[in-house]
């Protein structure tokens, strides 16, 4: 089990910049994932980017590839959401988790979140 921690949010504008962090406590098997999801008001969460903690495989939702960029540093257990050209749909929770092993469907640890708006 890991504690996750996320911050970085905040008010920007359209075009603009942010980077997102997740402190993770704890130790992540190699087999595991960690990811960013978000949840817009009146919304479903929804998934945005995974990396694989050994392998550094990453994945991307198709509404923020190009724009978006994940990584971590294992050395720091630290991940972080790179995201650039930011649009007012991309104003979410964004939400840190884990999973323990990469086949699982489940995510097995969250973060609290942190509040990303855009504004046109």
């Amino acid at each position: 089990q890991v504690q996750l921690v996320e911050s970085g949010g905040g008010l920007v504008q359209a075009g603009d910049s942010l980077t997102l962090s997740c402190e993770v406590s704890g130790r992540v098997p190699t087999t595991g994932v960690m990811a960013w999801l978000r949840q817009a008001p009146g919304k479903e969460r929804e998934f945005v980017a995974s990396v694989s903690w050994s392998a550094n495989t990453q994945s991307y939702a198709n509404s923020v590839k190009g724009r978006f960029a994940i990584s971590r540093d294992t050395a720091q257990n630290m991940m972080y959401l790179q995201m650039d050209s930011l649009k007012p749909e991309d104003t979410a929770v964004y939400y840190c988790a884990a999973k323990y092993k990469y086949w699982h469907n489940v995510w097995n640890d969250w973060g609290q979140g942190t509040q990303v708006t855009v504004s046109s």
